[in-house]
């Protein structure tokens, strides 16, 4: 799918839809993320050192932009945390906390779907969920409504992956909480307390 499929006055960037958390590739760029680098000189670096595992050089740029500027999202001590320190499960969470700093979409379908279902502790989290939450945003942003059936499919798809790559659904379909360690928990108040919303289970 590409940028052409969305269209241009949208106030959301949807191009998350590239892939699903992309651990890999967002370990791989954080270790040489290089602040304030031209996407261009990053792009040459990174593609040289083969960082990506996606098999096509446009499929593997497109995704290595979209990983970059992820991690450019976390602040440094996050950076370096999420590289040298971090296990397993809070490197999936720093993941998913740079996806949410991208993409308005996924930070909002965060806090006002997953985390406020927890709250209530309404688990379930259908497709059905998806596309109710899209239809709203599309009353706000029209350019949503425009999106094709097959788009909006994908959309969900590749959101519910991360959500379940994140560890945040169950292969039941219902929403998981995320403990987050107590080193990961001060690094993200020390740069937004408001992101802990993001981790159900976290915040208020």
């Amino acid at each position: 799918m590409s940028s052409g499929d969305y269209p241009q006055r949208s106030n959301y960037r949807m191009s998350f839809s590239v892939g699903g958390l992309m651990l890999n590739e967002g370990l791989a760029i954080a270790k040489v993320y290089r602040v304030g680098e031209p996407w261009v000189s990053a792009r040459e670096r990174l593609l040289s050192q083969g960082t990506s595992s996606f098999p096509k050089v446009a499929s593997q740029t497109r995704a290595l932009r979209e990983v970059y500027d992820r991690i450019g999202h976390l602040s440094d001590a996050e950076r370096q945390y999420l590289s040298e320190e971090a296990d397993r499960a809070d490197q999936q969470a720093m993941m998913w906390l740079a996806i949410c700093r991208t993409y308005s979409f996924v930070h909002e379908f965060a806090v006002e779907v997953i985390n406020e279902r927890y709250q209530s502790w309404r688990l379930d989290l259908g497709l059905e969920v998806f596309d109710r939450f899209l239809a709203e945003k599309a009353d706000c942003d029209p350019s949503l409504a425009e999106l094709s059936s097959s788009t909006c499919a994908k959309l969900r798809q590749v959101l519910y992956r991360i959500l379940r790559e994140t560890g945040l659904r169950s292969v039941e379909g219902r929403i998981q909480p995320i403990w987050l360690s107590g080193r990961m928990k001060r690094l993200i108040e020390e740069n937004n307390p408001a992101d802990l919303r993001i981790f159900p289970g976290n915040g208020g």
